[in-house]
């Protein structure tokens, strides 16, 4: 038979205690009977074979008939009718065999198990009215959560006559301390003794966790067992996890009487949603307490697991409240300072001050900073960059770093527990408070490294024989880190991440100003001068073209051409300030939107250009070219750059070809020129859109501003422009445009 757990019959050993299947073992405690049926049909599928002794049926004359069969047909028919309508199922008192018993019904799957338990003594109201009186005030009054505990188990002592009561409390590893105790006189007591994890393993917990508060009334009972151990109804093990009459571990029993004890009763202790410890009640002979009881033990330790709810956030607050002042002193330092880090470090209040450390480092942009007692620096990169680097949590805490960084030991006596946070957006930027190695002896109930033994190559997990007090020299553990260390932490990295964003955003803005400020002054300077450079150019220009006129013959050849040769400069001359003054007026011009048809405006530029006639052998395609939103004058300059660039450097190819149009995509329209002309290397793509950058050789005209231009349009507009060439194989210019509705 394959189970998703191990079977029952299977040894547990230490490499599978946790998985101790105990929600499904198919026995009984001796006290009580468990029934089970379909839920559907009200048969009985299944039994606990002490049913003879305690309900006088006998186990075989059952199985397979009606629940009817055991149970009055009043009680039953009520019983049938909360099932079928899934109403709450709640015990009721019952009368069988001359006696008074509970039945105690729930669903499990598709079965409905009922535990048959004696009724015990009677409570009387006016007494349970005290009780539960006494447990709210005496709990309310109570101060500390040291003092609430000793009331806590006081109250249950007094309420339910146990031999010893005591409040276990888990630590974040689920070891166990005895915080708080009561007990009869002459036996030893167990008040701050630990106890390993391995002592509750995870089922248990989980168990108490989902049932509340579990009864063994006699150690020593003989089990009975469940028939048949597999359901009729699936073929599968019963789950009775929520049965109050389920039979327990023989590992928790054989650890219970090698403690002499001879019956127990233990309550969930529960906070926030976790286990945060028991209530454990031991009596050394055998000891019953009735179901009505033990639910006002579940409610005495639901009114603590408020009151220690309400307590622990008390602490929280008060503890987050010093915190916050020292962080809001941090956050004025940090904006009043350059460096962050030494705001941090150099000056009072320092971040260590924030939490109870006993020194931190700061590692920034590559730099470290130490305060207090720490490890040397090299000690701390290395922590940084071979263990805090390769972790992806951005709060890291241990208590015990030797157990994750082997490394840690050479420095446990200054940083045994650590406490990190990632600062900023550089992963190994980081924050870390340290603690020192607790120096301490923690006493264990018994040895604990000593609870298993050998047999045949495996190590089986065997209940400790011995709870003499066993004391153990604690290394390379620092004090733990609590629940308002960690939010502390992380208010102070949100604060951090929230200064350095505004310096950075305050820098950058400064930036953009200076140069915005440099950018219109150098424009402003670049249209002043290319405007009065041209009144002496056309003086140059007109002079020479009179000496010409009217002086050619007085000249050799050589006089001529040299007059050529100044009018031709001049000429170029006059074409490069043209195109300075166009971009200049691009920068400092604002944008004029309105609509129009840009195949219009491309066939006007090719028109006006006359490029048809220049290139007569060229040919051009207009493809789906739509209407468009933005400044025409503008767009106009963008365009007649690039188409013309395209007729000029595809004019040697043989069978020269010009596309011009716009593709629709899901991020809006895409424009584009491309010609089959020379293209040129890709790596000069980004340079060619600087001002007075030309791949091209001589032989072809141009002053390098117009895509310079170009690109100072898109970016107008908020759009993106680049190309795609290879040489010999043409280019491609690629534009998008922000259009917004008018």
């Amino acid at each position: 038979m394959a189970l998703n757990t191990i079977s029952y019959s299977e040894k547990v050993n230490v490499t599978n205690c946790d998985r101790e299947p105990i929600h499904i073992i198919a026995r009984a405690q001796a006290h009580g009977v468990i029934l089970v049926c379909n839920k559907n049909t009200f048969k009985i599928t299944q039994g606990s074979d002490n049913i003879k002794d305690i309900l006088g049926f006998e186990l075989e004359e059952v199985l397979s008939d009606s629940l009817s069969k055991v149970i009055p047909a009043e009680q039953l028919q009520k019983l049938q009718q909360k099932v079928i309508n899934n109403e709450t199922l709640l015990p009721e008192e019952i009368c069988l065999n001359n006696s008074r018993f509970l039945l105690i019904p729930h669903l499990s799957g598709e079965n409905l198990i009922i535990d048959f338990e004696p009724f015990g003594e009677s409570i009387d109201p006016l007494l349970f009215q005290e009780q539960l009186t006494k447990i709210l005030s005496e709990l309310g009054d109570s101060g500390s959560i040291e003092e609430m505990c000793q009331q806590a188990v006081s109250l249950v002592k007094y309420l339910f006559d146990y031999d010893r009561v005591m409040m276990y409390r888990f630590d974040e590893e689920w070891n166990g301390e005895v915080v708080a105790e009561v007990k009869e006189t002459g036996m030893e007591s167990w008040l701050g003794l630990h106890y390993p994890a391995t002592d509750i393993p995870k089922p248990a917990r989980e168990i108490f966790m989902k049932q509340g508060v579990r009864i063994i009334s006699d150690v020593n009972y003989r089990p009975a067992a469940i028939q048949p151990e597999l359901s009729p109804i699936n073929n599968k093990p019963l789950d009775i996890s929520g049965s109050e009459l389920r039979g327990v571990s023989p590992i928790h029993i054989e650890y219970l009487q090698n403690m002499e004890v001879g019956a127990s009763l233990t309550a969930a202790v529960i906070l926030n949603g976790k286990l945060w410890g028991l209530l454990a009640c031991h009596h050394n002979t055998p000891k019953f307490i009735n179901y009505h009881k033990r639910q006002s033990c579940k409610f005495l330790t639901q009114v603590f697991s408020n009151k220690l709810a309400l307590r622990t956030t008390s602490v929280f607050l008060k503890k987050l409240k010093k915190s916050e002042k020292v962080r809001k002193e941090l956050v004025l330092q940090m904006n009043s300072m350059a460096n962050i880090s030494d705001a941090l470090v150099k000056y009072k209040p320092r971040f260590t001050d924030l939490i109870d450390s006993t020194g931190g480092a700061v590692y920034r942009k590559g730099k470290l900073y130490l305060t207090g007692k720490t490890p040397s620096e090299e000690e701390v990169i290395n922590l940084l960059l071979n263990f805090l680097n390769d972790r992806d949590e951005k709060i890291f805490q241990t208590k015990s770093l030797t157990k994750l960084y082997p490394e840690g030991d050479d420095f446990k006596d200054k940083a045994s527990g650590i406490l990190s946070i990632r600062i900023g957006q550089e992963k190994q930027d980081y924050l870390i408070w340290f603690r020192a190695e607790a120096s301490e002896s923690v006493s264990w109930g018994g040895n604990p490294e000593k609870n298993a033994y050998i047999k045949d190559g495996v190590e089986y997990l065997s209940p400790r024989k011995s709870f003499e007090i066993w004391t153990e020299k604690v290394s390379g553990v620092a004090k733990a880190w609590e629940a308002y260390d960690l939010e502390a932490a992380q208010n102070l990295q949100e604060s951090i991440t929230h200064v350095v964003v505004k310096k950075q955003k305050d820098e950058i803005n400064e930036l953009n100003k200076n140069l915005s400020e440099a950018n219109a002054e150098l424009e402003t300077f670049s249209y002043s001068v290319s405007h009065d450079l041209r009144a002496p150019l056309r003086g140059i220009d007109g002079y020479a073209r009179i000496l010409l006129d009217n002086y050619a013959g007085k000249l050799d050849n050589y006089g001529q051409n040299a007059l050529k040769t100044i009018m031709s400069s001049a000429e170029k001359m006059e074409e490069l300030i043209e195109d300075i003054l166009s971009y200049s007026k691009v920068g400092q011009t604002s944008r004029v939107q309105q609509v129009f048809s840009l195949e219009t405006l491309v066939e006007e530029i090719i028109a006006s250009q006359n490029l048809k006639s220049q290139f007569p052998g060229t040919t051009v395609k207009i493809e789906n070219l739509p209407k468009i939103t933005g400044d025409r004058r503008m767009i106009k300059q963008l365009m007649a750059n690039l188409i013309e660039n395209a007729f000029k450097y595809s004019s040697a190819t043989e069978n020269p070809r010009v596309i011009i149009g716009c593709k629709s995509e899901a991020e809006g329209n895409l424009y584009y020129v491309s010609d089959n002309g020379i293209g040129f290397d890709p790596k000069h793509k980004d340079k060619i859109f600087d001002v007075f950058s030309r791949i091209a050789t001589e032989e072809y005209s141009g002053t390098g501003v117009g895509l310079a231009i170009a690109k100072r349009v898109v970016e107008k507009h908020e759009g993106s422009i680049w190309v795609e060439t290879e040489p010999g194989r043409g280019s491609s210019f690629y534009f998008t445009l922000k259009e917004e509705e008018l």
